[in-house]
């Protein structure tokens, strides 16, 4: 039987949804392809009202947790994501937080039980396409939360055998060094921080870039719909140049492949249409 074309994106947290997939899930969306976006976590750990951070006086984190998912409800209208699925583990915090510990954080879910309630979904939807990070969290986040959302998505596509196709997202060595060459000469001010070589992912492991430029305004929308995070989202202060360029091309590492699909792709779709 013909299945609905459909992509199932993986993300940890309320917003991560924007950046590396948002082009693509508003893309494929205008092109009638299913979009199913899953979020692990209710994002517990953000900043609070006033930019109170987690481990300060007066940091709620339901209260969060209630703010970041309403955001994430208006990104998701803004990119016209289809369906979103909300797995609602606690936010495990970053990489060294004491929150890391906590018995409910997502990190110290057993796989097995996350990536069987993924595994339903993967059941319920069917998708060809599944996009998550890849095993260093993406890009070498190291995030205990994407480090997971990777491990249960592994998990769930090798126990259902639903996906044709399986990308982790990617951010290319080059792009990044065009971003920070324009950056510098914009005249940003980037606190000395300059990328090192083995910052993002090797350009000979990227299989896939997809041009989003039409869909770059409706992913800064989406992303500016979480403005209880945005003192943490770097790209938003940006010059516009270097925003565009950055927003206007999402690249993918191929994990698997079922179908006739060249190395190098500009379409995630590409032998799964008809």
């Amino acid at each position: 039987m013909d299945r609905e074309l459909t992509l199932m994106v993986v993300h940890a947290h309320p917003d991560d949804e924007c950046l590396s997939t948002g082009g693509v899930l508003a893309r494929y969306t205008d092109e009638g392809v299913r979009t199913v976006l899953v979020t692990c976590t209710n994002g517990e750990q953000g900043d609070d009202t006033g930019g109170v951070k987690p481990g300060e006086e007066g940091h709620d984190a339901a209260r969060v947790a209630e703010r970041r998912l309403a955001e994430l409800r208006e990104s998701v209208a803004h990119l016209g994501i289809d369906h979103l699925e909300l797995l609602g583990y606690r936010d495990s915090g970053m990489d060294g937080w004491d929150t890391n510990h906590h018995p409910d954080a997502f990190a110290n879910v057993p796989v097995e039980v996350a990536a069987a309630r993924l595994g339903e979904l993967m059941e319920r939807y069917r998708p060809q396409v599944v996009i998550t990070y890849d095993e260093t969290g993406g890009g070498g986040y190291g995030h205990p939360d994407h480090v997971q959302a990777h491990r249960i998505t592994v998990a769930a596509v090798e126990a259902t055998g639903i996906p044709d196709k399986f990308y982790y997202t990617a951010i290319p060595r080059a792009a990044i060094k065009r971003m920070f060459e324009l950056m510098r000469d914009s005249g940003v001010d980037l606190g000395g921080f300059e990328p090192s070589d083995d910052f993002g992912t090797p350009d000979e492991r990227v299989n896939a870039v997809v041009d989003v430029t039409p869909y770059v305004e409706r992913k800064l929308k989406a992303l500016k719909a979480h403005e209880s995070q945005g003192e943490n989202i770097f790209l938003l202060r940006m010059p516009d140049e270097a925003q565009h360029q950055a927003f206007s091309h999402e690249a993918f590492e191929r994990k698997l492949n079922k179908v006739n699909a060249p190395d190098h792709e500009e379409d995630l779709f590409t032998g799964l249409r008809p």
